[in-house]
């Protein structure tokens, strides 16, 4: 395996070369300190499924704070630490390496965020979630490529499964479950059997007991993903969202292509917006505010999801309605709310506001107006208005009938 393992980590298409410069130095930092050092977790996995790397997860026996400062002296970059968890954030120029103290965790109740504690690579790998993500590669000195399997989970990986290192993981931490579903449909994978049944009562009744922020950054991560809708609705399916709060819906499936944002449009991207307000969209106000709650929404993403549910179950009473009468009764609303109804009811007049209703304005303006003689007041704003209506309406085409429709009334 140590070949193959040499041959990965020098792939530039899996490991680009900047971050092989980065794992160099690393190393040889390490063994300078006298700390055996580990590529792991994720990283590994990935490497071996011959997938690029995005990030490194080091981690060393002795102390990952006291690493990442004589990184920073010797070769720059800025350090956050974080003591209560001895690890560290290396920050390069493009660059982020989490560096990780090797430990172990216990838990004091189901559900809890762990007590670290410092410890072996042995430890380390053994308090993880499932046996992918158990391996690691050594970088220090002659001992560079040198694999760490004690759970075997590269035959796992070879297998497709997906496996909890012990019968009390989902319980000690049910996000967890999660990230099975993530690995389970990002990999097309099978949960183990054995694992699948732990997914019962038990662990769901601690999922249900988590805090909204926990379970709502998971539920981002999903939405991050290529495959996030098969992850909602296999959620759905295993019943687990009505333990968080009994209004989630089940995740519409033809809604699943709506994810990914049309580039040509000029509305800023945000996958995470887009999958809450494709889900929820059709709840209630009071739904909306109530599961907004329970999950720690922000209030800019409570706005998003409320605008949308707001102009959806409006669109009957617009249906018939001027382009000018859309686009004062939309303006106000996020972009990215007025596109995700659009793409749900595939009502036109939405996508002719955010192409090109939107940008439609009168040559003349205040100042404008204010030089023909008119005093400062609500009557200019309401001049501007019918103006806008007007070429929005085609009953305005050119400047010059914009001058004759103003000659009119001033």
């Amino acid at each position: 395996m140590t070949t193959d393992l040499l041959r990965l980590m020098r792939d530039p298409n899996l490991i680009p070369s900047e971050k092989q410069t980065l794992l160099s130095d690393i190393a040889a930092q390490a063994a300078a300190l006298d700390m055996p050092c580990y590529l792991v977790g994720g990283s590994v996995r990935d490497l071996l499924l011959g997938r690029p790397i995005n990030d490194l997860d080091i981690i060393v026996e002795g102390d990952a704070i006291n690493l990442g400062e004589a990184l920073v002296q010797k070769i720059g970059g800025k350090l956050t630490p974080h003591h209560k968890f001895h690890t560290a954030i290396w920050h390069q120029t493009t660059d982020t390496i989490d560096l990780i103290t090797a430990r172990k965790e216990t838990y004091s109740s189901p559900g809890a965020l762990p007590t670290v504690t410092p410890s072996t690579i042995d430890d380390d790998l053994r308090r993880r979630d499932f046996t992918i993500n158990a391996m690691a590669i050594r970088l220090d000195g002659d001992h560079y490529g040198e694999s760490l399997d004690p759970l075997n989970g590269q035959k796992d990986l070879e297998q497709g499964i997906i496996r909890v290192l012990h019968p009390r993981s989902f319980v000690d931490d049910p996000t967890r479950i999660f990230r099975a579903i993530r690995y389970e449909q990002r990999y097309a994978f099978d949960i183990d059997p054995a694992t699948f049944n732990l997914i019962n009562s038990e662990s769901l009744g601690v999922l249900g007991g988590l805090s909204g922020e926990r379970i709502r950054h998971e539920v981002d991560l999903i939405f991050e993903e290529e495959h996030s809708a098969k992850m909602i609705l296999r959620a759905n399916g295993l019943n687990f969202f009505e333990r968080i709060h009994l209004d989630l819906p089940p995740f519409n499936p033809d809604y699943a292509e709506f994810l990914d944002m049309d580039p040509t449009l000029d509305i800023p991207a945000d996958r995470i917006a887009m999958g809450y307000m494709l889900w929820f969209m059709e709840l209630t106000e009071a739904s909306i505010q109530s599961v907004a709650r329970r999950l720690c929404f922000t209030s800019d993403l409570e706005d998003s999801v409320s605008d949308a549910s707001r102009l959806n179950r409006s669109l009957p009473f617009l249906a018939d309605s001027k382009p000018s009468e859309w686009s004062f009764a939309i303006e106000k609303l996020q972009l990215l709310s007025i596109y995700a109804v659009y793409l749900v009811s595939g009502q036109k007049a939405l996508l002719d506001y955010l192409v090109l209703w939107r940008h439609v304005k009168p040559h003349t303006t205040g100042d404008d107006l204010k030089a023909r003689g008119l005093q400062p007041g609500p009557r200019i704003g309401e001049i501007l208005t019918q103006l806008r209506a007007a070429w929005l309406d085609g009953s305005i085409n050119t400047a010059q009938e914009e001058k004759e429709w103003l000659n009119k009334i001033t």
